[in-house]
């Protein structure tokens, strides 16, 4: 596989591995959102231990008012994140 392929499949394999915990394996319910920004993205978000942020990010993602994240949804997170992420390395 190549380089981009097998980051599709790590980010495809993160979302299922915090999904379903609570239900629909298809979705993350806040809680699961929690867990997954807290290990997996705690080093460059910060630990979401703000319950109001938490709040508020689930609020922002979930687009389609379903009361949870989605793949797409959880996608378009980790597209913004990478997106700012290379701002600031291209800033350096």
């Amino acid at each position: 596989m190549s380089q981009i392929q097998k980051a599709m499949a790590m980010l495809i394999a993160t979302f299922h591995k915090y999904s379903g915990k609570e239900g629909d394996k298809t979705t993350l319910a806040k809680n699961e959102l929690k867990d997954l920004l807290n290990a997996e993205l705690g080093d460059i978000l910060g630990k979401a231990d703000d319950k109001a942020a938490v709040d508020k990010i689930f609020e922002d993602l979930d687009s389609d008012g379903s009361g949870c994240v989605d793949f797409q949804e959880y996608a378009t997170l980790v597209a913004c994140i990478t997106m700012l992420c290379d701002e600031q390395l291209g800033k350096k």
